[in-house]
């Protein structure tokens, strides 16, 4: 049995990565930071996300804020888990509901009518941003400093790749990250810029941004008042990456307007390469992914893994209905798309920034309940989302025979090699009853570690080689500005469906996805949303079912004889499932 890691997927193996990001508020870093983690854990580096906001919302005043080494760094981690626990609001708050102000005193917020709960008293004004308060830019530039020391930590205890989150928008701010840095062995430095321009998208950003937790109860309008103000603080001591930086001869990376203008300088080490390439594709174009296993071929009958068979008649069946239903699909997404568009519209339109984020009805991934993203950048009006398609298949006549009934005049057919489902070696074309009697050592090893389990033989793979051979059709996903349906094999659709929704790879190999299923990947500002269909033969249709109990994860028995197919971890990234039930 082989592992897969740095030694033999990777270079630079004894080196880390600290991604700094680099801009004003609003302009998309928090959306870009949670992407590339996503990306990067998804091919095995260990990531992590170091936020400084949330650190800042801990520190009350000057005479309040203790550094970490002072009050004990599990505090100040229980302190965070709280917060966390109810996705950056305060539930208190938010019951009652009082009428608020900001106070020009000390730069805290602090409702008007009943005394503030913990939370709600660390909360800062845009006077707290103001580059002129002294005391105010001592706790940001200390607290920012901690974090930093949080990340270092991290990286020594064994992480390879830590991102830090904040604005970092002075020279002397990210002189200072350079100069802790450079005592530290084996750790690269890489500044990421996020500007924007599109002064559209950074309005409908400063919106969302009034549902953040720094303002939670208080009035939209005297929130994105706040916000401005605090903007037009930060302008005041913003300077882009530029000569000074180039001088200490960083690497850094400047993505404006979403990847429309990408700059690249001085990158060197492999880490960095993949971090730029794959923040050289993004684009928030309204779009869906979709994923489905080809229909039921003749091996499949019988149990049979492997091989290269054609559809049985069942399988025939389920080809002509995913047809239907796709162009089925492509009509509503336009119509879904055209209502999204009113929807912003009228968000943006309304003066005091209270009527329903656009992305109303779509529920955090695990939850039953929505939750208004923040800090990313919003949804662009699109025209005519229906009018491009594609279909990708991979190699295989199971696939290629499933993508037969699709229009070639109104659909643009791709047979991709890097979709052929994982080859088993020497157990092609076998039962799993029969590899388990010819091959019992290696059934055994399997089952205990699906992940890196190489199949025996020349040419067999593991999940992790699936990973790698797939990095090149995520990036691509990630390019294209239309909507993709990919017809694939189970290994595949397990692998491609752990990135897009963040599941762990721990249990990636364990993913349920029977035939039948239609999987919907629409990528949101907040991170990807997921609407599951089934096959129904009876009717020879689909149905929509829910899909957050649809990623189950069934465990092997030879760990966990008793233990029934539950639905996957909660997925740290900002995805989200339907909760429509069939």
């Amino acid at each position: 049995m082989q592992r897969f890691g740095h030694g033999d997927a990777h270079t630079d193996s004894d080196h880390k990565l600290v991604v700094v990001m680099v801009g004003l508020p609003a302009r998309g870093k928090s959306y870009i930071v949670k992407k590339l983690k996503r990306y990067l854990s998804w091919l095995g580096f260990q990531t992590k996300i170091f936020n400084v906001g949330d650190r800042r919302r801990l520190a009350g005043s000057i005479d309040e804020y203790e550094q970490p080494s002072s009050r004990g760094e599990a505090n100040v981690q229980a302190k965070a888990h709280s917060e966390s626990e109810y996705g950056g609001s305060c539930p208190g708050c938010e019951r009652s509901a009082p009428e608020s102000h900001i106070s020009a005193n000390n730069g805290m917020q602090t409702p008007s009518s009943s005394a503030p709960c913990n939370r709600c008293s660390t909360r800062h004004s845009s006077s707290f941003f103001d580059p002129d308060n002294k005391q105010a830019k001592q706790i940001r530039e200390q607290v920012a400093m901690d974090v930093f020391e949080d990340l270092l930590r991290w990286l020594q205890a064994g992480g390879q790749i830590a991102i830090h989150d904040a604005t970092n928008s002075t020279i002397e701010r990210r002189g200072a990250l350079i100069s802790r840095l450079q005592s530290e062995a084996d750790v690269n430095l890489l500044f990421v810029e996020s500007i924007c321009t599109d002064k559209d998208i950074i309005s409908r950003n400063v919106k969302l941004k009034t549902q953040s937790p720094d303002y939670v109860g208080i009035d939209p309008a005297v929130a994105e008042a706040d916000f401005r103000a605090r903007l037009r603080n930060y302008e005041r001591a913003y300077s882009t990456i530029g000569v000074a930086e180039e001088k200490l001869d960083v690497q850094y990376c400047k993505i404006i307007d979403v990847g429309k203008k990408v700059i690249a300088y001085n990158i060197q080490g492999f880490l960095e390469s993949q971090v730029v390439f794959y923040l050289m594709n993004m684009n928030l174009e309204p779009r869906v992914i979709y994923v489905t296993r080809h229909g039921e071929s003749e091996d499949n009958a019988v149990g049979r893994i492997g091989g290269d068979s054609s559809l049985s008649p069942n399988g025939q069946k389920y080809a002509k209905a995913l047809a239907r239903f796709i162009d089925r699909r492509r009509l509503e997404f336009a119509d879904e798309v055209a209502e999204h568009n009113r929807k912003l519209a009228q968000f943006m339109s309304s003066g005091s920034g209270s009527a329903s984020e656009p992305e109303e009805g779509t529920a955090r991934y695990g939850s039953s309940t929505a939750t208004p993203p923040v800090s990313a950048p919003a949804l662009p009006q699109r025209k005519n989302a229906h009018t491009s398609f594609e279909v990708w298949t991979s190699m295989l006549k199971r696939t290629m025979e499933t993508a037969e009934c699709f229009d070639s005049s109104r659909y643009r057919i791709k047979n991709v090699r890097s979709l052929n489902e994982i080859y088993a070696g020497k157990c092609e074309g076998m039962t799993y009853e029969e590899i388990a009697k010819e091959y019992p050592e290696e059934f055994e090893a399997r089952q205990l570690d699906k992940f890196y389990y190489r199949y025996p033989g020349i040419g067999g793979e593991s999940y992790a080689d699936v990973v790698l051979r797939l990095q090149q059709v995520i990036v691509e996903l990630e390019r294209i500005r239309h909507s993709v349906l990919l017809v694939t094999h189970r290994a595949m659709a397990r692998t491609l469906l752990s990135y897009f929704m963040d599941i762990p790879t721990t249990h990636m190999p364990d993913m349920e996805l029977p035939l039948g299923y239609v999987y919907a990947c629409e990528p949101r500002p907040f991170g990807n949303f997921l609407r599951v269909w089934r096959y129904v033969p009876d009717l020879d249709d689909f149905e929509e079912v829910d899909a957050s109990s649809a990623l189950k994860i069934r465990y092997p028995k030879i760990l966990m004889p008793d233990r029934a197919a539950t639905p996957p971890l909660p997925s740290p990234a900002e995805t989200a499932c339907s909760a429509k039930h069939g």
